[in-house]
């Protein structure tokens, strides 16, 4: 099945061999998406609001750039370090879907780098593009 590697404008070079998302057959894979800026340093160290925030908006950027929308994400991988952040990760997640929420699972686990508090990988169908 031909896939396409989905790199929205402005993204950093990844830690590890992966692209930010993976397009085959209409589905849209998203990588495991952390708070990091493009140089992969932690932003908003202390702060799982701004840090969930960052994360939703790289993979906002990502499902639109593979030509879908935030209303097409079926499900979600959260990973946080600390079940104190779950509040906090969850009005963000909140609102970035409004309406029907996908599907989801949510699991406390140390992340890539300590300073990381949240991380979201995400499943989209945004049609046959690939």
């Amino acid at each position: 099945m031909p896939k396409t590697a989905i790199i929205p404008p402005g993204t950093g070079v990844p830690i590890a061999p992966f692209v930010p998302g993976t397009l085959a057959d209409g589905v849209l894979y998203v990588s495991g998406t952390l708070p990091f800026d493009k140089d992969n340093n932690v932003v908003h160290v202390g702060d799982a609001t701004a840090q969930t925030r960052h994360v939703l908006t790289i993979i906002k950027g990502v499902v639109e750039a593979a030509g879908g929308t935030m209303d097409d994400v079926t499900f979600n991988m959260i990973m946080l370090k600390d079940w104190a952040d779950y509040g906090k990760i969850n009005a963000v997640y909140a609102e970035f879907f409004p309406g029907v929420k996908p599907a989801r699972y949510c699991i406390q686990c140390g992340l890539v780098k300590p300073d990381a508090l949240v991380e979201i990988a995400s499943i989209a169908h945004v049609g046959k593009k690939a």
